[in-house]
């Protein structure tokens, strides 16, 4: 059998979707990294984990703002690095 001939405008949404799964896909990975990072600074409770926390709160909301993930879901982790934060700098 033949393949089936898909319409002008199912063959757009395919590439929409691909191209929109792709900058998604970018931005949920720079964010997850961004916070690995900042969690891996605190850890160390080196000098320049303001700076990498605050990178990571960047990221979070970049991909809340793309649609790359919920943005409550992206409130909610930069409240936990920034506890964390607060947590290591009373300790320390």
């Amino acid at each position: 059998m033949a393949a089936k001939k898909r319409k002008r405008s199912a063959l757009k949404r395919i590439r929409q979707t691909v191209r929109r799964t792709a900058i998604k896909t970018v931005g949920r990975s720079a964010a997850r990294t961004a916070v690995r990072t900042a969690r891996e600074a605190l850890a160390k409770g080196g000098d320049d984990s303001s700076a990498v926390i605050a990178a990571a709160a960047s990221a979070l909301d970049k991909a809340a703002k793309r649609g790359a993930i919920h943005r409550n879901s992206a409130r909610r982790r930069r409240s936990r690095i920034a506890k964390a934060a607060a947590k290591a700098k009373k300790t320390a």
